[in-house]
């Protein structure tokens, strides 16, 4: 609690509103507050009049998960449904303040989470808030198996991405659902972006990404599958980039990117095959190398 909120609440006559800053996995910022007019703090403008609204928040002791809702009406200034739809507020950052409307400088934070599930119905919109513990719900410690664990170009990986032939910018040309046709890329062979990512740099979707199924060349043009379709319209001359795909095995990690000595699997343990075998009558059991 700062600039002497304390004292003001206690007054009992208060001049105080709520506040909502959002922060989006692209970078964007977004501030709304419960107020008649606009309020700015800690470099944010929170809009007033955004139709937005909270219920109590559970405060709880402990390591148990204190989560809300908000709702509010999708406007163009704001919050719309075309950027809900695309999921650039999937997990997005919050933080609520209460905040002394007369004086920005009195003010406490309420919630620190995250955006959850959210709904959409009559123009209005619903979102699970999700508190810093809801991280405790997610399954965590490693898994030993064959493939790697990584995620390629992350810091376990340590694979840059933007090495030369691993990545290609290139104008689409049409969409079809989640098939995706674009200029030839003649630098590579078909299949080099299969499980790769694409980026959308320009346009109505830039930002997002898909997830790669399938890359084959196709009568002067590359085809990239995805295994979703990118939840924004893209038009024909929308720049998009082409990542390189990582199935995930030790021999890609090698031959494909040079970066074994930063592989996070196991490729000789066992399988399950192997470790539920038993002796049988008349098949040799040798005690031989394991062949995987």
């Amino acid at each position: 609690m700062t600039g002497g909120l304390q004292d003001h609440l206690q007054s009992g006559a208060t001049t105080v509103a709520r506040a909502w800053a959002v922060t989006r996995a692209d970078g964007a910022v977004l501030g709304f507050t419960d107020h008649d007019c606009d309020l700015t703090f800690d470099g944010v403008t929170f809009a007033a009049n955004a139709g937005l609204s909270a219920r109590a928040l559970e405060q709880v002791t402990g390591l148990a998960v204190d989560n809300s809702e908000a709702a509010g009406a999708l406007v163009d200034a704001g919050l719309n449904e075309s950027d809900i739809m695309a999921g650039r507020y999937d997990g997005a950052g919050l933080v609520i303040w209460q905040v002394n409307w007369a004086d920005v400088a009195q003010r406490r934070i309420l919630f620190r989470g995250s955006l959850g599930e959210i709904t959409r119905a009559g123009g209005a919109f619903r979102a699970e808030l999700r508190g810093l513990s809801e991280a405790l719900n997610t399954q965590g410690g490693r898994v030993y198996h064959a493939a790697c664990n990584a995620v390629l170009g992350d810091g376990a990986c340590g694979f840059n991405l933007n090495s030369a032939g691993y990545f290609a910018q290139v104008p689409l040309i049409a969409m079809d659902g989640a098939e995706l046709r674009f200029a030839p890329v003649p630098s590579v062979s078909a299949g080099w972006f299969a499980q790769g990512r694409v980026i959308v740099q320009t346009g109505q979707a830039a930002g997002l990404t898909g997830l790669v199924r399938a890359d084959r060349a196709d009568e002067g043009a590359r085809v990239i599958t995805l295994w979703d379709s990118i939840r924004a319209p893209l038009a024909a001359g929308d720049m998009v980039r082409l990542e390189a795909g990582c199935d995930k095995q030790a021999g890609t990690c090698r031959l494909k990117f040079a970066n074994f000595l930063n592989f996070r699997g196991f490729p000789h343990i066992p399988g399950e095959d192997w470790m539920t075998a038993y002796p049988r009558q008349g098949q040799p059991n040798r005690g031989g190398r394991i062949r995987g």
